[in-house]
């Protein structure tokens, strides 16, 4: 079976926003008939923005979020490994599942973004290190959630080790809410989704970048025996939709963007124009999800725009 396309609104807080502005983003949103709800996970702005009031936790502001809405889908674009251990990583995101109903999603990632580190006080391996910590943080989190009850669970690896954990507390979806995993490693990041991801996302990447990575996931996939068909290919991209020239260069403005660079990098354009890259990107990649990076938390009628003139016609 073909599975349904799916729209996702994508927020990037960190840039200046309350945690009452993405409530009524996601209210908005879940209003609207989008399919889920996605923050980024970051504590530090980035480019010229002033990023006031200042940043909000992800996982906290998805516990609110999850008891304030009733269908939203609920996740991360990706958490950074480095800003959690994974016992307390895996308790969180449980518990943040059972809150919702079952409905959160877990994108982990091994973190990037040198800066916000530094600003507080957060330890900042190298690259190498860094990945091989985010595969052990892959491994026990899921081992965590997947342990039979009454079944305890250990980990020895060279940078955790977890010894006669209870493995507790169980999320509601079983045997774990789906992890994403993401980005353009052309080796080993294809051989972490194939272990460990529900689904595969490329932000902000071109067709034809996105294209050539979800065959290597497809391949690793091979290599270890597991039905690539398995995981969902997703991708990131820009909005900046309007009814009109003036109103797309309006919404391009007010992010600081311009518009013929959105209509190459991202989704800029009128509703038929918006239908009309989707398709492409369909067309190419095969994605059955798009996240719809929302950049302006103040111009609800954007989102509603794309939920009453773009989604119905994408089947």
């Amino acid at each position: 079976m073909t599975e349904e396309f799916k729209l996702r609104i994508f927020t990037e807080p960190q840039q200046g926003a309350t945690y009452d502005d993405l409530l009524r983003v996601a209210r908005t949103a879940e209003a609207a008939g989008y399919d889920a709800f996605f923050r980024s996970d970051h504590y530090l702005k980035m480019g010229s923005v002033t990023g006031e009031p200042g940043p909000t936790d992800a996982w906290i502001t998805l516990a609110g979020l999850a008891r304030e809405t009733s269908r939203l889908r609920l996740g991360t674009l990706m958490t950074a490994g480095t800003f959690r251990l994974p016992g307390p990583l895996a308790i969180a995101v449980a518990q943040v599942d059972q809150m919702s109903g079952g409905r959160v999603e877990l994108g982990l990632g091994s973190g990037w973004y040198a800066d916000e580190h530094t600003a507080y006080g957060i330890p900042f391996p190298s690259l190498k290190e860094r990945f091989d910590r985010y595969a052990e943080q892959l491994a026990i989190v899921t081992g965590l959630w997947a342990a039979e009850p009454g079944e305890p669970f250990a980990f020895d690896g060279e940078y955790y080790q977890l010894a006669d954990s209870p493995a507790l507390p169980k999320p509601v979806q079983r045997p774990g809410p789906p992890v994403l995993i993401g980005g353009v490693g052309k080796k080993r990041t294809p051989e972490l989704a194939a272990r460990y991801a529900s689904e595969f996302n490329l932000p902000f990447v071109d067709a034809d970048t996105a294209a050539a990575q979800f065959e290597r996931v497809d391949a690793a996939c091979a290599a270890i025996g597991r039905e690539p068909g398995e995981i969902v290919r997703s991708a990131a991209l820009v909005l900046c939709a309007g009814k009109d020239d003036a109103e797309i260069a309006r919404r391009a403005g007010a992010i600081g963007r311009e518009v013929e660079e959105l209509r190459t990098n991202g989704l800029a354009g009128t509703p038929a124009e918006v239908v009309d890259r989707i398709g492409a990107w369909r067309e190419r990649t095969g994605i059955t999800r798009l996240y719809l990076q929302v950049l302006d938390l103040d111009d609800l009628d954007h989102l509603e725009l794309v939920a009453s003139s773009v989604a119905p016609q994408l089947g």
